[in-house]
């Protein structure tokens, strides 16, 4: 049970639930309790699944229990409240004599604290709380966010003192009309917090911004013309063009623009069997090209000198940091003793340094069904520097491993064994892996609510399940015999596991550690110590089982 400003809530398990039927909002609305909905709950965008309000349906809503005390009244950052694009109040919240007022609301994303906006309506009631009516949100995934506000202090009263009951609120925030709470003061409701262009609320501050193609001076308020070519070439690294009323940064021909659309970069594929580099030859001319290892050089095709290597050659290193691989090596372009058959008289740099990086997940979900992955194809992200590091999940035929199954969907019996191992596509040393969990369902979805855990916390949780040693760091080997689900339908089943992969000699990772019994929700939110995974998913099967005596 909460009780917070003379008002008492029973905090149950459900989401929603209708305290009173009167057509007073006040009390009369539906509880917003999920502790997901709190400013303070963030969620990873690739690897979390974010929430929706697609249910709010207009009526009236109070943020209770672990979701909050009320809306937040300050920009809220992307995955926050748990989802991709939160909703927060845009304007300060009204006092009990102002009735029902609107006010917009703003969902962020993308770095815009207003992305798309909506009006809803807000009320003070008695008892120092407030509700919303809430429309629904036209797109997904936006969700209305909570916020726990602070209790005031006290007056430090020093000697006598006319009220030493009165709060007192830090700077930056106003005495709610409960008398109690400390709101956040939206500063842009004043004459637009000072801002020459565009304000925006910050819990306990605000902040000015201009539009696309001004930049904001010296005193933070006011804009300025135009940041343009002429401003330190406009941050680009190399050509900076004018456009309307804005600019943007080009590349010569055979570089392209990297993330951040200012610097230009030499194109890298990376791939799990090789890494690809690209170079102008505009760039290089007159330059021998090579890896840290000499003998990998460089082949030119008249436009762009290729270099195509290996995660385990051309002194290629590999570094587990954090939650990634990172694959690096270095091109060097020194000058050709002689003249070439195309050209190359000249040269117009001494030497060339390029540092190349691919960086590759260490955490991967492999779902497959109880067959052999037949096409044996690794998912592969294409782009400039990252990749996936492949695993497949292979049936096999017998205990050797050798043979997996490839033509034919094999046809297992209840008293057969199944023999089946997480394969690396690519093997490279000083990496090993852990087979986190695995487990089992009925159908292709890997949030099947049915479920049998194999493998979990990186402990097998079935007594029947049998591991095999195996020569190479990166391959696991298992043993089962094979189950159905219950119920007479049930005549498949789907085989899904989690892979991390480590640095072999990192004796404080989380493959050194092995079996480790769930002290933290950790399968669910990820390690704490390695920060961001990406999941992947490979999907095949499934597999039928034999009833038949």
């Amino acid at each position: 049970t909460e009780s917070r400003g003379g008002d008492s809530i029973l905090c149950t398990s459900s989401a929603h639930s209708i305290l009173a039927t009167p057509l007073d909002p006040c009390s009369a609305y539906i509880s917003l309790n999920e502790p997901w909905r709190n400013t303070d709950h963030q969620i990873n965008g690739s690897r979390d699944r974010p929430a929706c309000d697609s249910h709010i349906d207009g009526e009236w809503y109070r943020f209770t229990c672990m979701a909050g005390d009320a809306m937040p009244t300050f920009c809220i950052p992307e995955n926050h409240c748990g989802t991709h694009a939160p909703i927060w109040l845009n304007g300060s919240h009204p006092k009990e004599s102002d009735g029902i007022v609107q006010k917009q609301a703003c969902a962020s994303f993308n770095g815009n604290c207003c992305l798309w906006n909506t009006t809803v309506d807000v009320k003070a009631c008695p008892g120092g709380y407030y509700v919303y009516r809430l429309t629904n949100p036209t797109v997904c995934f936006h969700v209305y966010c909570g916020h726990f506000y602070d209790i005031c202090d006290m007056v430090d009263c020093q000697g006598s003192c006319l009220d030493p009951g009165d709060c007192v609120c830090s700077l930056g925030t106003t005495l709610g009309h409960d008398g109690q709470t400390c709101l956040d003061e939206n500063e842009c409701e004043r004459d637009n917090g000072g801002c020459s262009a565009y304000c925006v609320n910050l819990k306990n501050s605000y902040r000015c911004e201009c539009g696309v193609g001004r930049m904001l001076g010296r005193d933070g308020k006011t804009c300025e013309e135009i940041e343009g070519c002429h401003n330190n070439n406009g941050g680009c690294s190399h050509t900076c063009v004018l456009v309307e009323d804005t600019y943007q940064c080009e590349c010569p021909r055979g570089l392209v623009l990297s993330e951040d659309n200012h610097t230009c970069q030499v194109p890298v594929l990376c791939k799990s069997s090789s890494i690809q580099v690209s170079i102008p030859k505009d760039l290089v001319g007159g330059l021998d090209l090579s890896l840290i290892n000499g003998s990998c050089k460089g082949v030119s095709n008249g436009t762009h000198v290729n270099i195509n290597f290996s995660l385990k050659s051309c002194g290629t290193n590999i570094d587990v940091v954090n939650d990634k691989i990172i694959a690096t090596n270095l091109v060097t372009g020194l000058p050709k003793q002689m003249p070439g058959s195309n050209g190359d008289i000249i040269i117009r740099t001494s030497k060339l340094l390029i540092p190349v990086t691919c960086e590759f997940p260490r955490l991967y979900t492999i779902s497959e069904g109880y067959v052999a992955n037949l096409k044996n194809s690794p998912l592969e992200i294409m782009s400039r520097n990252q990749g996936v590091f492949p695993f497949a999940l292979e049936i096999f035929k017998d205990k050797e491993f050798d043979e997996p199954y490839r033509e034919d969907l094999p046809a297992l019996k209840l008293r057969d064994s199944l023999y089946f191992g997480i394969e690396p596509l690519v093997r490279v040393s000083g990496l090993e892996t852990l087979v986190e969990s695995c487990f089992a369902t009925p159908t292709s979805k890997t949030d099947e609510i049915v479920k049998y855990y194999l493998i979990q916390d990186g402990c097998v949780s079935d007594d029947s399940v049998k591991q095999y040693t195996s020569k190479d760091h990166l391959a696991k080997h298992f043993q089962v015999p094979v189950f159905k689900f219950v119920g007479k339908d049930n005549k498949e089943v789907f085989l899904h596991c989690r892979v991390l992969v480590c640095g072999v000699l990192d004796e404080r990772s989380r493959c050194a550690q092995g079996c480790r019994r769930r002290m933290r929700r950790w399968t669910e939110e990820g390690e704490e110590e390695t920060g961001h995974m990406a999941n992947h998913i490979l999907t095949g099967g499934p597999i039928r089982i034999d009833m038949a005596e």
